[in-house]
């Protein structure tokens, strides 16, 4: 009998820091897809258009997330401009706010966010989860840092057991999230095979194997990659 995985899902009462421990590492793993991509391009913002630029030769439709004003310390969600952004590129921004409504999570639904630059990728990382974009990239323009979402479905997915259990240790290690959620979420959004035990669980990819060990507290303790022929 073929084992049924419960799905990940925002679920009402999840907190800010439950939503990204459950989304951001497949975020992260979309990042560095698109890093492999550009490599050290910078993008150029065309919001006429609604596309982001890099070089002559990469151009992606974008969806606007909001945008962060150092000099406020604030970030403010694109569903809140309208005016500024247009209808057609704030879709996805709204349906974050529709989103923080359904579960109440004010870091979604609130207009206006005290935040620090760090916040802002995490606003965005979760939207990118969430909502499956291929990732985000954040543009300067006159003061403001733009974040958008990038909806182009041609980035190529590099995945090995190696990146699964890379990118797990650096979003546990660098995120203030919990990484039991994260380690279960991550396995599941990729769709691996997910196993618990009482105090460590296994992502099986394919023959392969990422055991990450955890306190009862939800820490982790090691992480560990086996390979199909260990």
């Amino acid at each position: 009998m073929k084992e049924i995985q419960e799905p990940v899902v925002i679920r009402e009462g999840d907190t800010f820091k439950v939503v990204l421990s459950k989304y951001g590492a497949l975020a992260l793993d979309k990042q560095e897809n698109l890093s492999e991509l550009i490599g050290d391009l910078e993008g150029d913002l065309d919001l006429d258009k609604g596309v982001l630029t890099f070089g002559e030769d990469i151009e992606f439709p974008i969806q606007v997330l909001g945008f962060y004003s150092d000099d406020l310390n604030q970030w403010s969600w694109a569903w809140d401009n309208e005016e500024i952004f247009g209808a057609e590129l704030i879709k996805a921004a709204a349906e974050m706010r529709q989103a923080g409504i359904d579960a109440g999570i004010p870091e979604f639904c609130s207009p206006l966010i005290k935040a620090d630059y760090d916040l802002c990728h995490t606003l965005a990382m979760a939207t990118v989860g969430i909502l499956d974009f291929d990732a985000h990239y954040a543009v300067n323009e006159d003061g403001l840092d733009i974040f958008v979402a990038i909806e182009s479905g041609n980035i190529e997915e590099h995945d090995s057991v190696q990146k699964f259990r890379d990118t797990f240790y650096i979003f546990q290690k660098n995120f203030n999230i919990y990484p039991k959620i994260a380690f279960e979420s991550y396995t599941k959004l990729k769709n691996y095979r997910y196993k618990e035990n009482d105090d460590f669980s296994i992502a099986y990819i394919g023959e392969d194997r990422v055991f990450s060990g955890f306190t009862e507290r939800g820490n982790v303790t090691r992480i560990q990659m086996f390979l199909g022929d260990d």
